[in-house]
Order: structure tokens, then sequence, then C-alpha cells
């Protein structure tokens, strides 16, 4: 099970992160976010992140070489893109592709990338996770996002049995600053329901 800890904008909430069992960091490359991340000021300490730890760059219609000379500055293994990117846009690398779920179907959910990451709504809502275990049963690799939080997340991991699962506002004190308490019971909570012992 991988658990991803989306919005990282600081060192202290990715290390606590990392310590706490987390798999993947995200970083929010998109101005408008609540999130955003400066590429320059996380490259003053994304090198503290152990190499194991997936370090996911998260865009909106961002173009393919912007893409690459962050993954290239800041050693990121993964372009999820959120935005209006058809196959033909996709930078070098891993491609994990966003999709928002709003009505009763997975929207291109044949959709050509390493892992789709199913999402709500928008504003921490959750959708219907049926849709989502459909989804895995068809074999795709699946992150399960949108509305995940300590309370809701061992629920949603027995309903879908994702590869994994991700969370950002679900695990905050404020926009882009992490409750360490949330985000240590969502880890926690996601590596017991797959039978993985939490750090």
């Amino acid at each position: 099970m991988l658990v991803k800890i989306c919005g990282i904008t600081n060192r202290e909430d990715a290390l606590a992160a990392v310590e706490f069992g987390a798999g993947a960091l995200g970083f929010i490359f998109f101005p408008k976010s609540p999130r955003a991340a400066s590429a320059d000021a996380v490259s003053e300490w994304i090198g503290e992140i152990p190499p194991q730890i997936l370090r996911v760059g998260v865009y909106v219609n961002e173009t393919p070489a912007v893409i690459d000379a962050n993954a290239a500055k800041l050693g990121l293994h993964v372009a999820q893109l959120h935005g209006n990117e058809t196959p033909q846009d996709h930078p070098a690398g891993v491609i994990w592709r966003a999709l928002r779920v709003t009505g009763d179907a997975i929207p291109q959910a044949d959709y050509p990338a390493a892992a789709l990451l199913l999402d709500g709504p928008g504003g921490g809502q959750t959708f219907d996770w049926r849709l989502a275990a459909d989804v895995v049963t068809r074999g795709r690799r699946v992150i399960l996002a949108g509305g995940l939080t300590p309370e809701n997340v061992g629920q949603a991991i027995e309903a879908v049995r994702p590869w994994g699962v991700d969370t950002a506002s679900g695990v905050e004190a404020s926009p882009g600053r992490k409750d360490h308490a949330r985000m240590k019971q969502f880890i926690k909570t996601a590596l017991l329901s797959t039978g993985l012992s939490p750090k």
C-alpha cells in the first residue's frame, strides 16, 4: 500500500510524513493552488528526503519542458497531471493521471498512465468508492484520493483495495501546513488496513 501525502510545502511536514511511514510526497507546482510549492524553496531541503520515497510533482496544464526541468532539479520520480493534458503532451518519465469523479462513472478510465489517481469533486469531498473498486477490478493501478481523512481511510481501503491512497486537506492544520497528529494517524490507519506495520 502506497500512502501519499500531497500538498507538501515545507521541510518539517515532509520529514514528519517520512518518519510516520509515507511512501510518497506530492509537491503541487500550480501557482493558483493554496498548497503551491516553489521549486526553488523545495530544492533547499528535498535532498534530505530518503531516496526510496517517491517524489511526485503535481501539475495542471504545464509544459513538458518545465516538468522535465523540475524533475532534473528536484529529483522527482513522477509527474501527476491534473489538467487537460493528452498522452501527446506527456513529459518524459512516469505519469500518474488524475481523474476527477463528479458523477456515476469514471472518465477516461482507460487513460494510458502508470497509475490513475481518482479524485473527488473537490473541496475535500469523497465520491462513490464502488466506481474506483470497479477500475481496480479492471487491472488498473489506482490511487484513491478525494476527501480521505484519518477517520475514513480504513473504510475506503476496505471498499476499494487500491494500490495507494492520497490525502492533502484531510491532514491539514491550514492549507499547505500539515497537522502532524492527523497525518500520523492517517498513515498508521492506512498501513494497518492492509496488514502493514507503521513506523
